[in-house]
C-alpha cells in the first residue's frame, strides 16, 4: 500500500496538521481585530492542540503519558467546535450572538467538558478500559466511550454544522461577493468532521485509529486558499450585514416590514418609539393593532387604487398620504407621510411590504401657515388694491390740476400693479403644488395665450409663428405697419399660426399644462408691460412681441429640413422676442442665483414665475439681448411621449 511507504504515517499526518495550523495562525496574526480573526486564531490553537497531542501520543508508549496526551487531544476536540462557531458568527456579522446568553452556555459546556476530561480517572465520564492497541506501527489505543464523550462528539458536530450553515447562508445571501471565502472555509470542516464521527461510532477496519487529525491537512489547504487568494479578511460579510442593519435599525424614519397578511415581521427602533410598542410585542400581530393607515395596502385595495393621487400602480400607498400619530414625548400628534413598497426576495417573488413613516410635521405646519398667509394677503391685497384703483379713477376724472391728475393716474397704475401682483402670487401657489403631467398640445396652448394677450393689450402687436422658417428667427417676419383697429398686426400671424401644417401629434408633449401656460403668459406679459414705447419694430414705437415655436431633435431636423439631427433629444424651442428696453441685468441675476438680496431686488414676480414654471416642466430658460434693442427669451421644452 502507498501508506506503508511512509513509516508511522498517522503520526506524520497528525503532526503535519498541527504544524499547518500553527503556520496559518502565524500568517493571519496581522489581521487581528478584524471580524472573526481572533476566533479563527482560537480555532487554529484548538486544532494544533488536537493534532499535535494525538500525533505525539501515537509515538509514546508510556501508559500514563499516553493517557495525558489523549486527554489533551479531547481538549482540542472540545474547543475546536466552539471557536469555529464563534468565528462563523462574528465573520458573518452576528457578533451580537457571541455576546448572548446562548453562546455563553456553549462556552460553559466547554469549560465543564474540559474539567471532566482532566478528572476522567475519577469518574470515567469520557472513557474507561483504556489500553494499548497498536496499528500501522504507531501507539493507537482503545477504550470504551463514556456518556460525556458521546455528548461532546454530538455537540462538536452540531456546533460545526451550525457554523457551516451560517457560512453557506452567507454564500447564498450575498452572491459572488464572499462566495470563494465562505465556500472554502465551509468545505474545509467536512473531512475532519466526518472522520471524528466515524471514530466515535467505531466505523472502519481500524476503529481505534482516529483519522480526524490527518484530515486537517486538506482542511488547512482550503483555509490557506481562503486566506491568500480570496483575501478572506480584507472583505467579509460583516460589512454587508452592518449596511443592512444601518439601512433599517439606524435610520431615524420609522420602518416596518410586513408579511403578506399585513402582520408585523420586523420594525426598527424608531418605529418602536413612534408606535409605543417593542419589537417582540408587535411581531406577528396585525399592523392595524398599532396603526390605522389612510389607504389600504396592496390586495386590501381590491385591485383598484383608493386614491389616484396617493397610490402607486401596484396599489400600494404613496408618500402623499399622511397619518397623525400621538408620540409619547410630543405635546401634539405628529404628522407622518406614509410610503409603502413591495418587498421581494432575490428571485423577485412578492413576500411582503416595507412601510416607511416620514415625519413631515414641520413641513405640513409651514405649508398650512404659508397657505393661510398667502390667501389672506391675496384677498386683502386684491380688495384694498381695488378700492385704491377705484378712488384713483374718480380723482383723475374730477381733478382739474394736471399735476394732481398725474398723481391720481400714478396711484391708479400702482394699484393695478398690486392687484396683478396678488394674482401672480396665486399662480406661484399653484406652481408649487404637485400635479400630474398630461398630454398637452403646445401649439394650441400658444394660440390661446396669444389670443388672451391680444384681448388684454389691444394696442400691442403680438405675432405668432409655429414651425417652418418663420419660427427660427425673430427677424423673419417683422410687422412694420401700425396695428389695426382691433389691435392685431397686419401679418398672417393674426389669423392663426404660420407654417403650422403637419401631424397634430407633432406638437404634443406630456407636461404640466398650467406650468407651461404660466411660463408663456408671464414671458409675453413682461414684454408688453415693461415696454417703454420707444420700440424699433413699429413706426410708432409701440409695443411689439413675437412668439415663435419650433421643434428640434427630430429625425428630419424638426423644421422641415433634411438634415439629420437624430443625436439630440426632441425638444420644443419657444422664443419670445420684444423691442423694449430690455430686462435689467440684476433682475436676471437674482433669479439665476435663486435668491433676492437687498442689492438684487426684483421689481415683481414675473421672472420668478417663469423660472418656477420652467422647473415644473423640466424646461431651460435663457435670456439674451436683441439688436438694436429688446430681449429674446428662449424656453427649451423636452418632448415626452403623450402615452
Amino acid at each position: 500500500m502507498t501508506l506503508d511507504l511512509v513509516p508511522a504515517w498517522p503520526a506524520v499526518g497528525s503532526l503535519a496538521g498541527g504544524a499547518g495550523a500553527l503556520v496559518l495562525a502565524w500568517a493571519i496574526r496581522e489581521h487581528r481585530g478584524r471580524p472573526g480573526v481572533d476566533w479563527f486564531l482560537g480555532v487554529f490553537a484548538a486544532q494544533a492542540t488536537w493534532c499535535l497531542s494525538y500525533g505525539v501520543g501515537l509515538l509514546v508508549s508510556d501508559p500514563t503519558l499516553r493517557a495525558a496526551l489523549e486527554a489533551t487531544t479531547w481538549l482540542g476536540v472540545i474547543w475546536t467546535g466552539i471557536a469555529f462557531l464563534g468565528f462563523a458568527l462574528e465573520y458573518t456579522g452576528r457578533s451580537d450572538v457571541v455576546r448572548s446568553r446562548l453562546f455563553a452556555a456553549v462556552v460553559g459546556f466547554g469549560v465543564v467538558s474540559s474539567a471532566l476530561v482532566a478528572t476522567n480517572p475519577l469518574h470515567g465520564a469520557f472513557w474507561t478500559d483504556f489500553g494499548r492497541d497498536p496499528a500501522f506501527g504507531v501507539e493507537t489505543v482503545s477504550y470504551a466511550f463514556g456518556p460525556w464523550a458521546y455528548l461532546t462528539v454530538a455537540a462538536e458536530t452540531v456546533l460545526v454544522a451550525s457554523a457551516v450553515f451560517l457560512l453557506v447562508d452567507t454564500l447564498l445571501s450575498y452572491g459572488p461577493l464572499y462566495r470563494r471565502e465562505s465556500a472554502a472555509v465551509a468545505l474545509s470542516s467536512l473531512p475532519p468532521g466526518f472522520a471524528l464521527v466515524a471514530w466515535a461510532l467505531a466505523l472502519g477496519p481500524v476503529p481505534q485509529l482516529q483519522l480526524a487529525p490527518v484530515m486537517f491537512v486538506p482542511h488547512l489547504l482550503l483555509d490557506a486558499y481562503a486566506f491568500d487568494r480570496a483575501e478572506m479578511f480584507d472583505r467579509n460579510p460583516t460589512t454587508s450585514r452592518a449596511a443592512e442593519r444601518t439601512a433599517l435599525d439606524d435610520l431615524r424614519d420609522p420602518i416596518l416590514a410586513l408579511a403578506l397578511d399585513r402582520a408585523v415581521v420586523r420594525l426598527n427602533p424608531a418605529a418602536e418609539a413612534v408606535l409605543g410598542v417593542d419589537a417582540e410585542t408587535a411581531r406577528d400581530r396585525p399592523l392595524a393593532d398599532f396603526l390605522d393607515l389612510p389607504v389600504p395596502i396592496g390586495d386590501d385595495a381590491g385591485g383598484e387604487p383608493a386614491d389616484e393621487e396617493a397610490t402607486r400602480d401596484d396599489g400600494t400607498a404613496g408618500s402623499r398620504e399622511t397619518v397623525e400619530i400621538g408620540v409619547a414625548d410630543a405635546a401634539r400628534p405628529r404628522t407622518y407621510a406614509v410610503s409603502v413598497s413591495r418587498l421581494t426576495d432575490p428571485n423577485g417573488t412578492h413576500v411582503g411590504y416595507t412601510l416607511v413613516l416620514s415625519d413631515v410635521t414641520e413641513r405640513e405646519r409651514r405649508r398650512q401657515q404659508l397657505e393661510v398667509l398667502n390667501r389672506i394677503l391675496r384677498h386683502n391685497l386684491r380688495n384694498d388694491a381695488g378700492v385704491v384703483h377705484g378712488y384713483g379713477e374718480i380723482l383723475r376724472d374730477r381733478l382739474d390740476d394736471s399735476e394732481l391728475v398725474q398723481m391720481a393716474d400714478a396711484v391708479e397704475r400702482r394699484a393695478g400693479a398690486l392687484a396683478a401682483l396678488g394674482e401672480k402670487a396665486g399662480t406661484v401657489e399653484r406652481l408649487l403644488t404637485d400635479r400630474e403631467p398630461a398630454a398637452t398640445d403646445v401649439r394650441e396652448l400658444l394660440d390661446s395665450v396669444v389670443a388672451d394677450a391680444r384681448d388684454r393689450d389691444g394696442d400691442a402687436t403680438i405675432e405668432l409663428a409655429i414651425g417652418g422658417e418663420g419660427a427660427t428667427s425673430d427677424a423673419g417676419t417683422t410687422a412694420t405697419e401700425p396695428p389695426t383697429a382691433d389691435g392685431g398686426a397686419t401679418t398672417p400671424a393674426d389669423k392663426g399660426t404660420t407654417d403650422a401644417a403637419g401631424d397634430a401629434d407633432e406638437w404634443v408633449t406630456r407636461v404640466r399644462a398650467d406650468a407651461l401656460r404660466a411660463v408663456v403668459e408671464n414671458t409675453v406679459e413682461n414684454a408688453i408691460d415693461h415696454h417703454d414705447g420707444e420700440g424699433t419694430e413699429r413706426d410708432d414705437g409701440g409695443a411689439w412681441v413675437r412668439v415663435a415655436l419650433r421643434r428640434e431633435g427630430d429625425r428630419d431636423g424638426g423644421d422641415g429640413s433634411d438634415e439629420s439631427d437624430s443625436g439630440r433629444d426632441a425638444r420644443f424651442v419657444l422664443t419670445v422676442a420684444d423691442d423694449g428696453p430690455g430686462i435689467p441685468e440684476h433682475e436676471v441675476e437674482a433669479v439665476d442665483s435663486g435668491r433676492e438680496t437687498a442689492l438684487e431686488h426684483g421689481s415683481g414676480l414675473g421672472l420668478w414665475v417663469v423660472a418656477w414654471g420652467a422647473a415644473a416642466v423640466g424646461a431651460d430658460v435663457t435670456y439674451a439681448e436683441r439688436n438694436p434693442r429688446g430681449t429674446r427669451v428662449t424656453v427649451s421644452i423636452p418632448v415626452v411621449a403623450a402615452e
